[in-house]
């Protein structure tokens, strides 16, 4: 759904909480879910989660990727990438390969990067601490 921009497609959505609903429980599925209502529990998707700016999230969620315009309490897992737009809202660690934090958007909580080496990373900022 990620596509070169690193923006997902809002076309296919297959599992909708709308504004004005309020859900509580877990919730496994394959594929896309769009929150703008309030869900209590945790979610486990293939797929992606999607939360509006009026969404609410109590709980964890562990996803393909993660786009946050509302509100998150809860522990979030990314295989792919996580984005906080400016009206987004994450309190609580995340575990992600990818972060995108807009201007205006909040995170409180505990970062870990996956999938990256850190002593590339630390040739690649500082060559000079490369052995001959």
């Amino acid at each position: 759904m990620f596509g070169k921009n690193n923006t997902t497609s809002h076309e296919k959505v297959d599992t909708l909480i709308g504004k004005n609903s309020k859900f509580e429980g877990k919730l496994n599925a394959d594929g896309t879910i769009r929150i703008d209502g309030e869900f209590v529990g945790n979610i486990s998707v293939k797929g992606d989660v999607i939360l509006g700016k009026e969404g609410k999230m109590v709980g964890d969620i562990s996803a393909m990727n993660v786009i946050v315009s509302g509100s998150v309490e809860g522990n979030i897992t990314t295989e792919n990438q996580l984005k906080l737009n400016p009206s987004g809202k994450v309190i609580g660690d995340i575990h992600v390969s990818s972060l995108v934090v807009e201007d205006q958007a909040l995170f409180e909580g505990k970062c870990t990067m996956k999938n990256i080496s850190t002593s590339d990373n630390v040739s690649k900022l500082n060559p000079k601490n490369k052995e001959a």
